[in-house]
Order: C-alpha cells, then structure tokens, then sequence
C-alpha cells in the first residue's frame, strides 16, 4: 500500500501549490481534502482486499470520494 492511487496531487498537478495555499488558508477546503484523503485510502484497501468489504460499501465509497474531488475542483476553479 505504499502508493494509494487517485491523490490530489496526481489529480491536479498543476494546482499542487494551490491546493497547500488553500489548505492553510480555507478552514472547510482543509477539511475536504482530508476528507478526501481518508475515503481515497479506504477505497485502496478495499480494491486491494486489505479491508475486504461488499461491492454497496465500495461503490458508495467512490461515489463519495467523486464526491468530494468534484468540490474541491471546483473551489480551486473559484479561488
């Protein structure tokens, strides 16, 4: 597991700096991108059998995190 597809950084490479500037700066962004983060590492472990769970748990875990990447593309659209 040591490297977890789907980071922000391989998501949005250009908007590395931004997205550090923002998590410093923007409460509710910070909180978001951990989110993200946390349910990114969940789905891993569930594609990869570490945490096996049901196909329900795991599509709902993508859809959460397609979720959140959204709204975070789009507070960096608007920042």
């Amino acid at each position: 597991m040591a490297n977890t597809p789907h980071t922000l950084a391989e998501e949005f490479p250009a908007e590395v700096d931004k997205m550090h500037k923002m998590k410093l700066e923007n409460a509710h962004f910070s909180k978001i991108y951990d989110e993200y983060h946390e349910v990114n590492r969940a789905v891993h472990r569930a594609e990869t059998n570490v945490e096996p769970t049901d196909d329900a748990n795991e599509n709902a875990l993508r859809q959460q995190r397609a979720r959140l990447k959204d709204e975070i593309w789009a507070m960096l659209k608007a920042g």
